[in-house]
């Protein structure tokens, strides 16, 4: 059997030695010292003093060497281990005990500075893992974080989060290294801890905790997860001994940590509830608005067109109003569907070879009725090819037209430039409108957002900006809108494409 004894227990002992030795050399043969008071107080602040740096065993040795030296070298008969008066005995013994004693006391101090700097450094760790937990946030890793994080602050080889079902454990280990806790365990240790709340009046920690032993593994203690009475889980920590009250507080750390997970969970529910809730009363209260204006349109037409009054220009006039609300309603309802496929991921790309100026007779096309009554001013390319999706860039394109409509004055210019770019197909759309406000700008492209230029105005729900940036975003374009210097506002589409110029047959 080897006996391991630390570096600093061995140059103590060497210290002590020397010291002793030294001190009989100074008193016995330089000095020339023979009151054995002198010698007896030297060696016990030799003795003290390895009692206040080193460990209790080698101050002892060190008490019972300095009675053997004090009573061959200074007690009369001097050079023999016989001890003539009896009253040397006393002195003898009276200087072993007053060692020892001091002794004790100097390694108990020292042992009570070492627990207060090692609690000290227990209450520097939870601190610094409180701060971690108020970092956390409601991640699907947050768990893992957890775990890590008391890994880390309290350097353990293993550390664990143990979650119940149903329908099995969740375990969030981190660490270097891998143990196996069998859930019957886990069951067992849960269930034995449910039923054991008393505190330990010693210990002043709850009772509970259990250790699994693994073989050649190292033990993993198991605390319960405890909040409000309520058992949560399991922490398991291995690899570095932690005090009782250290680790029942560290666990007590953790289960809050974990309430605070699913707090956060619970209210990012209840926020996309609540956000859900809103949108859908925006929805119902913009198609409420929206309906009832074509539909009241279409009722006064449609009992305008059974008058016998009624010219065949004002039926004519009747039928274009028919006409225009209905491709309103139309419009409108595709725009109900094309959010619903956006939110739901529904859009996908199907890339052709077309040019800008195709792009944009269809998107006119598409809003014919809404331009009646403004000037289309279009600079469009059509000796360049871009391969994108004619359908959602047109689509797009669209809905830029129609709000440019929307908040231009009657009769006003609305100016279209397309062209094939070099990174693909690029469309500005300007208008004649009041521009837009500053603080409008960010919210441009959320959904249902109507800014203050709208007030009043009966058309629009707020969504064909939004639909907009959704159709181009599938086919990983982008639209942005600004002010133009000049007054009025621009919207410019980015649509990165692969480029080629048309290629004509020759005649024959």
């Amino acid at each position: 059997m080897r006996l391991h004894l630390p570096v600093r227990n061995l140059r103590g002992i060497a210290a002590a030695l020397a010291g002793l030795a030294g001190i009989t050399l100074a008193c016995s043969a330089w000095l020339g010292v023979t009151n054995p008071t002198i010698a007896a107080l030297s060696y016990l602040l030799v003795v003290l003093l390895a009692a206040a740096f080193s460990a209790l065993w080698v101050a002892i040795a060190s008490s019972v060497l300095a009675v053997l030296l004090l009573n061959y070298f200074f007690l009369p008969p001097v050079g023999t281990w016989t001890i003539a008066d009896p009253q040397n005995w006393v002195a003898l013994f009276v200087l072993l005990v007053v060692s020892v004693v001091a002794s004790n006391l100097s390694s108990a101090v020292r042992s009570r500075a070492r627990e207060a700097t090692a609690r000290r450094d227990e209450m520097s760790r939870l601190f610094d893992l409180s701060r971690d937990i108020l970092l956390t946030t409601e991640s699907r890793d947050a768990h893992l974080q957890l775990a890590r994080a008391i890994a880390r602050r309290f350097d353990l080889q293993y550390a664990a989060i143990c979650l119940p079902g149903p329908p099995r454990w969740r375990i969030h280990e981190a660490g270097e290294g891998r143990f196996a806790l069998p859930p019957d365990q886990l069951e067992a240790v849960l269930a034995a801890a449910r039923s054991a709340l008393e505190g330990e009046g010693r210990e002043r920690v709850y009772s509970g905790r259990q250790t699994i032993h693994g073989g050649e593994n190292p033990p993993v203690d198991l605390v319960p997860l405890r909040l409000a009475g309520r058992q949560m889980g399991l922490l398991a920590v291995a690899g570095r001994t932690i005090e009782v009250g250290t680790l029942d507080a560290l666990a007590g750390v953790a289960a809050i940590a974990v309430e605070r997970v699913q707090f956060l969970e619970e209210r990012k529910t209840v926020e996309l509830e609540r956000r859900s809730a809103e949108l859908k009363s925006a929805l119902l209260a913009s198609l409420a608005h929206d309906l009832r204006t074509p539909l009241t349109a279409i009722r006064v037409a449609a009992s305008n067109l059974q008058a016998g009054w009624a010219s065949d220009e004002e039926r004519q006039a009747q039928s274009e109003i028919v006409l225009a609300e209905v491709e309103r309603l139309n419009r409108l309802f595709q725009n109900i569907l094309d959010m619903a496929r956006i939110e739901t991921s529904g859009v996908t790309a199907a890339r052709e070879w077309v040019t800008p100026a195709e792009i944009v007779e269809a998107a006119i096309s598409q809003v014919q009725h809404t331009l009646a009554h403004h000037r289309v001013s279009v600079n469009a390319e059509d000796e360049g090819l871009v391969e994108v999706d004619p359908r959602l860039t047109s689509a797009a394109l669209a809905h830029l037209l129609e709000n440019a409509a929307q908040y231009s004055p009657r009769g006003a210019t609305i100016s279209i430039d397309a062209s094939a770019a070099t990174r693909g197909l690029a469309i500005v759309v300007d208008d004649q409108g009041p521009g837009m406000p500053a603080e409008d700008l960010p919210h441009l492209f959320e959904r249902f957002f109507r800014g203050r230029a709208a007030t009043g105005r009966s058309a629009g729900a707020g969504m064909g900006l939004a639909i907009s940036r959704g159709l181009l975003a599938a086919e990983g374009g982008s639209v942005r809108g600004e002010n133009r210097s000049g007054g009025g506002a621009r919207f410019s589409i980015d649509v990165p494409a692969a480029v080629r110029p048309v290629v004509t047959e020759p005649a024959e």
